[in-house]
């Protein structure tokens, strides 16, 4: 990791910025300031955004283990997880972005803080690690942690107890560091130059600092040496309080002049968009199970008004009419990807849509979950259309490329406490929080919805546009239950929902043993493929992800003292820490 270090530096000695909203205006000029004079106002939206990017990246993928996605290529990366399929082509991409594009800064951003006093770069130093240290600890089990960013090049492993204590020590000093005024000097700048998430808004870095402890905790439920429901409500009554308090990753659908040094992906677009950026564009679909959840949501036959919304739609031609018609889900319990996967669906002039595997025709009710960009596709909109003539695709409301990503939301926060307070047995206070987290999700969609408001491109799909009071009042009093039946599945289920790609959603499932999913199943391909079960052999679980081949090749003795299982084909099944009971 020495050398990680020795590429960070090196790269940020060339980046200068003239305000926090144009943070990717980079000056290529070689004789710019060397690392040791770049501020710390200047560091930390680089780190924002190679965290936010590694967070994003892992995220998105793992949401197709989860069964919320599936792909038309049953060999493609995300195809493979879908059917159970654990593919070193997992591994990296989080990892390098934390370790190559934020960990080194993170280390520098922190001293210099300190150095000058600025009390609050500090702390989101401190939140950020934490953050990033937690995702790793999440994916990999084991990683070096002391010695992450060290001189060493063969950094010595931690175990994920000893991160997760760590982090929560980082917490703590973050908190601390937040809550004390800054010098007013001018060597001290103030953190709304360099903060591209909150704008500077420190009660909104200690509100996301108290749920990531939250969180955190919550994720500790199988340890009863840490978890402490009392500790988390406290946290939780310090979060956030409402939609208002959420931390809001803004993106643009602009040209860019830059790419990220590591993904080569556009850097102001989604993260969520930017994982379908490069030809995964037309494979991405719903499954089924997903789908159930949203329109007939514990068989009462009321569909979610986010229904629209996250489903995506495409528009045809019907007897000369356009016509937006929304896509339905893959049955992942059903083989019908079997055995060469689903049809692609290219556009062309006039409505048409031809499939890429001619006898697929029927596959046009799946909608492909992509969409357009005006800066990178040279689309009109943010519709998928890729010429004048050929009808467009909605894509879904979060992987558009000007979509906010959502960080730290107050819906996390409800369902934390519907969790805690379900397990303390008072299902009165867990009934209220679970229908609160419901509700702020709705409202956080309707937010993001309001960026497309009022164009006329957008118009007439169904996808855009606000959601409906009525049905939103019809589904809230008619579908998601009582105070009387509420259960510790129906939680789960909606924080699924309301968390959709979130690193949180795996983690949960993990916790939860698979359970606590309304109608959730193993997908059906698994049974039937050598390749998934070697890997993840019959009666086993998805647990973790395998070490990627940077640690392998370049710290294979340090990684064999810690996990000696690493090269094992089973090792995704070895369970997190956490995840021991």
């Amino acid at each position: 990791m020495k050398l990680f270090k020795s590429i960070i530096l090196g790269l940020a000695g060339l980046m200068t910025f003239t305000s926090c909203n144009d943070w990717l205006d980079i000056n290529d000029n070689p004789n710019t300031p060397a690392q040791a004079v770049v501020p710390v106002n200047t560091l930390l939206p680089w780190i924002q955004f190679h965290l936010g990017y590694a967070t994003g990246a892992h995220g998105y993928r793992s949401q197709f283990i989860c069964q919320a996605f599936t792909a038309t290529s049953r060999t493609h990366r995300d195809g493979c997880s879908a059917q159970w399929e654990a593919t070193t082509s997992m591994c990296t991409t989080p990892y390098q972005q934390f370790f190559v594009g934020a960990g080194p800064n993170i280390v520098d951003m922190y001293d210099k803080a300190m150095a000058i006093e600025a009390w609050h770069y500090a702390g989101a130093a401190l939140i950020l690690k934490s953050y990033g240290f937690l995702l790793m600890a999440d994916m990999y089990g084991e990683m070096p942690y002391f010695e992450a960013n060290a001189a060493s090049a063969k950094p010595k492993y931690d175990t994920c107890e000893t991160i997760y204590v760590e982090c929560l020590k980082n917490i703590d000093e973050a908190l601390e560091l937040f809550n004390k005024q800054q010098p007013n000097k001018a060597d001290v700048p103030a953190l709304s130059e360099g903060d591209t998430w909150n704008g500077g808004d420190v009660q909104k870095w200690i509100k996301m600092s108290y749920l990531l402890k939250a969180r955190t905790i919550n994720q500790l439920s199988k340890k009863t040496k840490y978890y402490d429901a009392d500790l988390i409500l406290d946290c939780l009554s310090k979060a956030q309080q409402s939609i208002e308090d959420d931390t809001y990753i803004q993106h643009q659908d602009v040209k860019e002049t830059s790419s990220d040094f590591i993904s080569t992906d556009p850097m102001k677009t989604n993260f969520n968009w930017d994982q379908t950026y490069n030809g995964n564009r037309h494979i991405t679909m719903p499954t089924k199970w997903l789908e159930n959840l949203l329109v007939n949501f514990d068989n009462k036959g009321i569909e979610d008004p986010r229904a629209d919304k996250i489903l995506a739609w495409r528009q045809f031609s019907i007897d000369g009419e356009k016509v937006w018609k929304r896509g339905v889900g893959v049955d992942m319990q059903s083989k019908v990807r079997m055995p060469n996967g689903l049809a692609n669906f290219i556009s062309r002039a006039n409505g048409g849509w031809n499939p890429s595997i001619a006898e697929r025709a029927e596959d046009s009710v799946y909608v492909g979950i992509y969409a357009g960009s005006a800066g990178v596709y040279n689309t009109p909109n943010i519709f998928y259309k890729n010429v004048d003539g050929w009808y467009p695709s909605s894509g879904n409301v979060y992987v558009r490329p000007n979509s906010p990503y959502l960080w730290a939301t107050y819906a996390e926060a409800c369902f934390i406490k519907a969790e805690v307070l379900m397990r303390k047995n008072d299902k009165a206070g867990a009934f209220a929080a679970y229908k609160a987290g419901i509700q702020a999700n709705i409202d956080e969609i309707n937010k993001m919805l309001l960026i497309w408001d009022g164009d006329p491109a957008y118009a007439d799909c169904p996808s855009m546009g606000q959601m409906a009071p009525e049905k939103i009042d019809a589904f809230m009093s008619g579908a998601i239950g009582t105070a009387s039946d509420i259960t510790m599945e129906k939680i789960m289920t909606q924080k699924f929902i309301a968390m959709l790609y979130s690193t949180v959603n795996w983690n949960d499932m993990r916790r939860h043993d698979y359970q606590n999913y309304m109608g959730w199943e193993m997908p059906a391909e698994y049974f039937e493929n050598a390749a998934a079960l070697k890997k993840i052999p019959l009666g086993k679980q998805w647990n973790r992800i395998m070490q990627c081949s940077h640690e392998i090749n370049y710290n294979a003795d340090e990684l064999s003292a810690m996990q000696p299982h690493y090269a094992d084909d089973d090792i995704w099944t070895y369970e997190i820490w956490w995840d021991i009971a």
